[in-house]
């Protein structure tokens, strides 16, 4: 049976006379890679902060998990998140970002923080400022964060952004290992390869408005 693990129901958000989200009815199954694709500005990013419960919308639903958003919950509390650049003090090493970023909710021990940035790549014992990382170390970073709490749903928005392309596939078999897992990820990619290799499913969107174009592989 499919489980339709969030859901967005007629959703619409609009900013003063522009309509960035029009009408948006789209459900994502559990266990799986869904793909938005779409241009700058189509709403890609609006919806993803929408569905994580950062932006009310104007009108229509979205329920994560069988909750509401803005009503029954305001902030999924299992979902791991990457939308825009990873914010990160810059002096302080990549494990004490993550440390301190940990313990907000308390629900991780250190050797589980390590074990994330071992995945993404990173070294956890490095002393490192964050501030002389690589645009892509950042990135990786930034993953590790999204993932160390083994969150069941994963929302990723261009993810791949500064790595090169030994990065690219690395964190393309991470994406499939951690689907494996039973993780539903949502990614938003500007490179066909990477919707193409990864997402069992595909939507885009344009102008707010959203169309599937592959539902299965």
């Amino acid at each position: 049976m499919v489980e339709n693990i969030i859901i967005v129901e007629s959703a619409t958000k609009i900013f003063k006379k522009s309509t960035v989200l029009n009408n948006v009815t789209v459900s994502f199954e559990k266990g799986k890679i869904h793909g938005i694709i779409g241009r700058n500005g189509s709403g890609k990013t609006v919806l993803f902060k929408c569905i994580c419960g950062f932006m009310p919308l104007t009108s229509g639903s979205i329920s994560v998990s069988g909750k509401v958003i803005g009503k029954q919950i305001d902030i999924p509390k299992d979902i791991g998140i990457i939308i825009e650049a990873p914010g990160f003090i810059s002096t302080y090493s990549g494990y004490k970002n993550l440390k301190l970023l940990a313990s907000i909710q308390k629900k991780i021990r250190s050797e589980e923080i390590k074990q994330s940035i071992r995945r993404v790549g990173l070294e956890p014992e490095s002393k490192k400022w964050v501030g002389k990382y690589s645009l892509g170390m950042k990135q990786r970073l930034g993953i590790a964060q999204a993932i160390m709490e083994k969150p069941e749903i994963l929302i990723l928005d261009e993810p791949m952004n500064g790595l090169d392309n030994k990065g690219v596939e690395e964190m393309r078999q991470l994406l499939l290992e951690l689907k494996q897992e039973g993780k539903t990820i949502l990614l938003a990619s500007h490179n066909s390869e990477d919707i193409c290799h990864l997402c069992d499913t595909v939507h885009e969107m344009d102008t707010g408005i959203i169309k599937t174009i592959r539902l299965t592989k």
